[in-house]
């Protein structure tokens, strides 16, 4: 695998984990800062912004393992 993919690959991956860590089901990111809230709602703000961010950042950990996976050698 060249270089510069595991590279990419690697840091797309840990940028994933962290976003979905972020994002506390049913709480939203305002309880990691110490708001609770106990009524479902729909994301807005920041909330949406990472939920976006992290369907974006799943999008490119396919596509770089997919290249990783073509550019294999045989």
């Amino acid at each position: 695998m060249n270089a510069l993919l595991a590279v990419g690959l690697i840091l797309v991956a840990s940028a994933l984990v962290v976003a979905i860590l972020l994002q506390a089901r049913g709480t939203g990111l305002s309880s990691t800062f110490g708001g609770d809230s106990a009524v479902y709602r729909s994301r807005r703000g920041v909330e949406r912004r990472l939920w976006q961010f992290t369907i974006v950042l799943a999008a490119l950990f396919v596509l770089f393992a997919l290249v990783a996976f073509l550019f294999e050698p045989v």
